[in-house]
């Protein structure tokens, strides 16, 4: 056995060379592997005693929790998750990790190679490209905090090149005339979800969520301040927009705003908590329930639109607003869209933009319904 100022190297029966050291807690500790030379379990002991002292040392035994037992326990902890959201992270961790080697894996032991072969085998069983991409997300991120914050290993071994993108296919874009079309395939009492989803570019959520208070006398603004979300176990949930951005006033385009009394009129109870979309039998409006009840297949292939999703509408109405010629900052206020990048995610826009925006939708509208236009 060899001596130094701190630690010891000593030579096993088997030939190879054994690390011992106390570590910063006082705890008498071993090095998580022998050496096969003195001089490289040496370089061993040098190397940590210098990670003790700048302050970068690593408890390894902390570093045995396993990747899904941290990274269920990183969700847990996370602050401000919406409802949808901790419900898709337990899935992915359920149905992407949890069960796979990768997930069983102690966190100091898990390689880059090693995460490269489970993305593989998940593409392999038939995952898609976005619900990996997505899974794989989740892990980093978890993994990052225990990098940063946690101090459970030194580096995030989590990452492979481009494992993180989703190639989404391309949506369809909807004409104007096309959204009155597909209002008019729907039963009376859904034409309303069409139009507002379409030219207000609101989310299912959002506007799932909308009640009589939320739109002012005349319909000339519609304000925007929670979403509905359907959360596993829990059924349907009241809970904030998905972003920040997401709370906004929006100025209803003037042509739409007799669609929005009349509707009020005939479907909604005159309570401000009332919802402006129901079901059948008066209960908030379920996706599963507006796709069954407007026959959504039926209607959009009677249109001449099959395969489009109730999200096309939306995405329809942003590409109507962006040919207003408004600045990016105020586009993305209408969106509800936050973009850390652009620093755009408490920017809201101008009441005289909102209005220049609602104005030209608003002429689309009117140019279609008085012949002058198929746009």
């Amino acid at each position: 056995m060899s001596g130094r100022g701190f630690g010891t190297v000593r030579k096993l029966p088997s030939g190879r060379w054994q690390v011992r050291y106390r570590g910063p807690d006082g705890q008498r500790r071993s090095a998580p592997r022998t050496f096969e030379t003195k001089k490289a379990a040496e370089r061993w002991l040098s190397t940590t005693e210098v990670q003790i002292l700048q302050g970068d040392w690593i408890d390894p035994e902390r570093s045995k929790i396993t990747v899904h037992e941290y990274v269920e326990r990183w969700i847990d902890q996370r602050p401000g998750l919406r409802p949808k959201t901790l419900s898709l992270y337990r899935w992915l961790l359920r149905a992407h990790v949890k069960s796979t080697a990768m997930g069983g894996t102690q966190l100091g032991k898990l390689t880059t190679p090693m995460v490269r072969q489970w993305r593989s085998e998940r593409l392999d069983a038939g995952v898609s490209e976005i619900t990996t991409a997505k899974a794989y997300r989740l892990v980093r991120a978890a993994l990052n905090t225990a990098v940063d914050e946690d101090k459970i290993i030194p580096r995030n071994p989590v990452r492979v090149k481009g494992a993180d993108k989703e190639d989404s296919p391309e949506r369809p874009v909807l004409s104007v005339a096309q959204v009155f079309a597909l209002a008019r395939a729907v039963p009376e009492r859904y034409r309303l979800v069409i139009l507002l989803t379409s030219f207000l570019s609101l989310r299912w959520g959002e506007a799932s969520a909308l009640t009589r208070a939320d739109i002012t006398d005349g319909a000339e603004n519609v304000r925007i301040g929670k979403a509905m979300v359907e959360v596993a176990g829990l059924g349907l949930v009241v809970s904030r927009p998905k972003s920040r951005a997401g709370v906004r006033t929006l100025t209803v385009p003037e042509a739409i705003r007799p669609d929005i009394l009349a509707h009020l009129e005939k479907y909604v109870d005159n309570r401000p908590d009332a919802y402006v979309f129901t079901g059948l039998r008066g209960n908030p409006l379920r996706r599963s329930n507006f796709t069954k009840n407007v026959n959504w297949k039926v209607a959009t292939m009677s249109v001449g639109l099959p395969g489009i999703h109730i999200h096309d509408l939306r995405h329809a109405g942003n590409l109507w607003a962006s040919k207003s010629g408004m600045s990016t900052k105020d586009l993305m206020s209408r969106m509800g869209h936050d973009d850390m990048r652009a620093a755009l995610i408490y920017q809201r826009a101008t009441d005289d933009a909102e209005r220049r925006i609602s104005e030209d939708l608003s002429q689309m509208a009117k140019d279609y319904r008085d012949g002058r236009s198929s746009a």
